[in-house]
């Protein structure tokens, strides 16, 4: 009975001791600082001057045009923080679209994020790419990154795949910029002039 109610014991105090460790661990994962490189802190930092305002714009570049893009264009900087801006674009009644700009420690990521007019994630979402190098303060860009490219498959649109976002943040305008071989598509934004901020996009609260 001795040996049982040591051995139990032992047990117990290894099993606290592991979830101890376990704790100390996680808490060490979670505080390790997001390192990223002084290009990538500058084009955020650039753009999340603007945290707050909202901008209109107008294409000035597209190939295949599309009667949705003659709708007034509205960009708004509505999230800012030290890792991650949500830009939310607005073309005219429809806010299905938000581009989401993250640091990811090995650079910056771009995600689209399309949801329906009832919040739900529209069927093409997240779509995106990932900074390859250094950039610059004022421009970076994202290649496809492989969950866009199956997803552009899987939807019937592989071409696609090619798919390459710029952003470029100077101080009197900011442009949004998709190429790939055959496509161009460019809409800048007019930041001297600020205009009244939109309505959250769907599926986000205001």
């Amino acid at each position: 009975m001795i040996t049982i109610q040591h051995g139990f014991k032992f047990g117990l105090l290894s099993l606290l001791l592991a979830s101890f460790s376990a704790l100390c661990l996680a808490k060490t994962i979670k505080s390790a600082p997001l390192v990223s490189i002084p290009t990538h802190d500058a084009f955020i930092n650039n753009i999340a001057q603007h945290c707050g305002k909202a901008f209109e714009g107008q294409v000035v570049v597209d190939n295949e045009p599309s009667p949705a893009f003659q709708n007034r264009l509205v960009m708004h900087v509505r999230v800012c923080t030290e890792t991650e801006l949500q830009i939310p674009f607005h073309v005219g009644d429809d806010a299905s679209r938000t581009w989401i700009i993250t640091k990811t420690g090995s650079g910056l990521s771009l995600k689209h994020d399309h949801r329906k007019k009832d919040g739900s994630d529209d069927p093409l979402t997240m779509y995106g790419g990932h900074t390859l190098d250094a950039g610059y303060a004022e421009m970076q860009s994202f290649p496809a990154d492989q969950y866009s490219k199956e997803l552009f498959v899987k939807t019937g649109i592989a071409q696609s795949v090619g798919n390459t976002w710029q952003m470029f943040i100077y101080p009197e305008k900011f442009v949004y910029r998709l190429v790939r071989q055959g496509r161009e598509f460019r809409v800048e934004f007019d930041l001297t002039k600020s205009v009244d901020a939109p309505s959250a996009p769907w599926g986000y609260a205001d």
